[in-house]
């Protein structure tokens, strides 16, 4: 009996399968072999080799629809700037979890190793693994909600002194732990909006309590971002239909306090604000169900302002 690790079929077949698919597409965007090698963490030489047709592929994979769309979905990405070699890296780190999971890896798997038929890969598919993709999933959201917002022009000017920052809740999230926002926050630099890392799980505590205390009143909100409060802004927003929710910016008691302006409304509004007191920046806070909700939100609503002027 010839032992075989799952992981084996991955190096071996399923990432020069995937180098392929995905030289194949950004050749065709019109990326230099150079940008593609740069993108897929190899040489000018094998991709080369890639494009030519000198690597083998797997058609189990190559051929799979899931396969095609990631890889295209991928490339895609790349070509508008909207995904990084990050986001590329969960694309096919989940694509790779479907496959093992009664899928394409496993039919290699049985192939490779005979015995192994009948047990419906139950030996190779991990336990509860809910959590970790609950995680990526929250990190990436919270990733590409960041690049929207600094890539749009009109947001630089709604930034506040303190920062913005992005966060985002895990599911029965129970503390700033489990929201997962960008260290640093993003700043105003020489008229651009930057962010200073990459999300991390625990980075926040004033985005983070607002979004937890807000979820417990309404669990359809699962993250929030921060933006300067403007007369302007919270016109915009009553423009969209939104009636924004102001509450005072006092610390002490803070949290009892918008609770009790929360209890007033039958809903919870995707626009809550404060005007600010000594020492304490005006803030107005932007919601969604996910980061990216929020981003875009705030993004349309930031857009309406510059068009508005």
């Amino acid at each position: 009996m010839s032992l075989v690790l799952p992981s084996e079929i991955v190096i071996e077949r399923f990432m020069p399968t995937a180098r392929v698919m995905l030289a194949g597409e950004l050749d065709e965007r019109g990326f230099t072999q150079q940008e593609i090698a740069d993108r897929l963490g190899v040489t000018q030489a094998a991709i080369s080799n890639l494009i030519n047709d000198n690597v083998d592929v797997e058609p189990r994979f190559s051929e799979d629809e899931r396969m095609q769309a990631t890889t295209e979905r991928i490339a895609d990405g790349f070509e508008s700037g909207e995904m990084d070699e990050v986001d590329a890296l969960a694309e096919l780190l989940a694509l790779i979890r479907e496959f093992e999971d009664r899928g394409p890896i496993c039919a290699v798997h049985e192939e490779l190793m005979p015995e192994l038929e009948g047990l419906g890969c139950d030996l190779c598919v991990r336990g509860p693994e809910s959590q970790m993709l609950a995680e990526r999933d929250v990190l990436q959201s919270v990733r590409r909600a960041a690049r929207l917002l600094t890539g749009t022009d009109a947001a630089v000017e709604h930034i506040p002194n303190v920062g913005t920052n992005i966060g985002m809740a895990l599911p029965d999230a129970d503390g700033p732990t489990d929201v997962a926002a960008i260290p640093g926050r993003i700043y105003r630099i020489r008229g651009t909006a930057e962010r200073a890392a990459n999300p991390e799980f625990g980075a926040s505590e004033h985005v983070a309590r607002t979004i937890l205390l807000v979820n417990s009143e309404d669990d359809d909100i699962g993250a929030a971002l921060n933006l300067a409060t403007s007369d302007a802004l919270l016109d915009a927003a009553r423009d969209r239909g939104i009636d924004p929710l102001a509450f005072d910016a006092g610390y002490e008691g803070r949290d009892d306090r918008l609770r009790e302006r929360l209890a007033d409304r039958e809903t919870v509004p995707e626009v809550i604000y404060h005007r600010g007191e000594f020492g304490i920046e005006p803030v107005t806070y932007v919601f969604g169900e996910t980061a990216v909700d929020a981003a875009e939100l705030a993004v349309d609503l930031v857009e309406d302002v510059a068009g508005g002027k």
